[in-house]
């Protein structure tokens, strides 16, 4: 067979005079092709493809691997090749057949080959480089190397642990601050160095008041150590919400006032640990369930009565008589009134004087001697030093009324002396803020829980409780020795 002239020499190209060059076919998308006259020079898909005589789709197959090549339509002006790869279908587009058919070659045969980079796309390509080079420069500068698919794994893990909208970076960093100065700590021993810090402060000094209430200190004492005795061997680090719900739950016969006594001293413990460094900032532990604070059913406030108030005042001698007056016509609390001295009772005319120390918000008050108390107390002008001078302290004073109240077969009426101070106080002048005042307590205190318990003419028999001979005050010894 004779050769065909070369298409791209100058004269052949140029002269137009040879039938060679109306057989050239036109270029596609900048790629030349050498048009030869010679069918057999020119691949059969490729001239068909041209001529429009092609039927697709094309089956392009390297062993078990297959491509499909489409045909161009006037919704898709352009040839597209389909492959699967890694589970997925893959289309890709090209403006000619023949890009199109030398794709689909490539492809098959790297899918053949199991190849798995062909199932990403460009994007997806250079994402990949990019995590490459990034762990590349992790291993560089630490030292650890990961794969990426260790790298990804552990970040979509550690995200789906962290709250919505919670970023990985900035939770590392809060957890690292926290790490560097946590200090492990037994429950059992943290909770015994707690209660050596407070065991002081509970302690009177120099005739000086406590920093904490004796009695609310040996309350917290028990509390802590039940809550100890619930985590045998555990470390703070143990410490969850599961772990205080099953605390509560083993109190579930108490009130809820006594579960939230228990709430509120452990939440103490807890921020405590903080400010050592035993507990994270960040435990959220006190927001558990189990350490909401329980709603309380209100109680009925019960107070003592006129008649009943004269009996005690009239059956009583020296201090406790003292203590019994400034209660129920002063409103004192029992602390406050064991706490007083006769100059706070006599020192400021027409005033007793609450000190900041004395008081229990610790903050001075002044309150009115109404005549009636004014009366019950004048026996006692010449008196120095405490009103309760006893060694016995506050559970003394509730042995010796006790001891005057049963026989006069008067009931156990809780702070009835207080209570009927601001039940009839308020009665008499249906001003709350004025009861707040003398009380030492909150105006909505107040309003909430004594608000129309008794008439304006209950308070004036309450208020004219006096004495109906002039009292003897009986000596301190005396008293005692009874």
């Amino acid at each position: 067979m004779a050769d065909t002239p070369d298409l791209g020499s100058g004269p052949a190209r140029g002269g137009g005079s040879s039938p060679l060059s109306r057989t050239n076919f036109a270029e596609e998308n900048d790629e030349l092709y050498i048009s030869r006259t010679d069918s057999a020079q020119i691949p059969g898909d490729l001239g068909n493809a041209r001529s429009g005589k092609m039927r697709f789709p094309v089956k392009v197959r390297h062993r078990k691997a297959e491509a499909t090549i489409y045909g161009k339509t006037a919704a898709y002006p352009f040839y597209r090749i389909s492959y699967s790869a890694a589970g997925k279908r893959h289309v890709r587009s090209f403006s000619t057949y023949a890009e199109a058919k030398a794709e689909a070659d490539a492809k098959v045969r790297e899918v053949a080959n199991g190849s798995q980079s062909i199932a990403l796309t460009a994007k997806e390509a250079t994402a990949a480089l990019s995590i490459r080079d990034a762990l590349d420069a992790f291993r560089r500068e630490t030292g650890r190397s990961f794969t990426p698919l260790e790298a990804v794994a552990g970040f979509l893990d550690a995200m789906k642990q962290l709250p919505h909208g919670c970023g990985l970076t900035e939770s590392v960093k809060v957890y690292a601050r926290t790490l560097a100065t946590l200090k492990p700590k037994l429950i059992s021993d943290a909770i015994e160095e707690f209660l050596a810090v407070r065991r002081p402060k509970s302690v009177a000094a120099d005739g000086k008041r406590s920093q904490l209430s004796p009695c609310y200190a040996a309350h917290v004492e028990s509390w802590m150590r039940e809550f100890t005795a619930t985590f045998p061997g555990h470390h703070l680090s143990d410490l969850n919400r599961d772990f205080l719900a099953r605390y509560m739950s083993a109190h579930t016969a108490l009130s809820p006032k006594s579960r939230n006594d228990r709430r509120a001293a452990v939440a103490m413990f807890l921020r405590w640990c903080v400010r050592q460094d035993y507990l994270s900032p960040a435990h959220r532990l006190i927001e558990s369930d189990a350490m909401q604070k329980e709603q309380l059913d209100p109680a009925a406030t019960d107070f003592y009565r006129p008649t009943e108030f004269r009996a005690l005042l009239e059956a009583a001698e020296g201090p406790v008589r003292a203590v019994i007056a400034l209660q129920g016509l002063a409103g004192l609390r029992l602390e406050e009134a064991l706490r007083l001295t006769w100059a706070n009772v006599f020192g400021i005319p027409g005033h007793v004087e609450i000190t900041a120390q004395n008081a229990k918000t610790r903050r001075r008050r002044l309150i009115d001697i109404c005549p009636a108390l004014a009366k019950w107390l004048e026996p006692f002008r010449a008196m120095e030093g405490k009103v309760w001078n006893q060694p016995t302290g506050v559970n003394g004073y509730v042995r010796a009324f006790v001891r005057l109240r049963e026989p006069l077969k008067i009931p156990s009426r809780r702070n009835g002396l207080r209570h009927a101070f601001c039940t009839y106080h308020f009665a008499a002048h249906s001003n709350e803020n004025l009861t707040a005042a003398q009380a030492g307590n909150s105006p909505a205190m107040i309003h909430a829980h004594y608000k129309g318990l008794a008439t304006k003419a209950e308070a004036e028999k309450w208020f004219a409780v006096t004495p109906a001979q002039a009292a003897n005050v009986i000596p301190l010894a005396t008293a005692a020795a009874k």
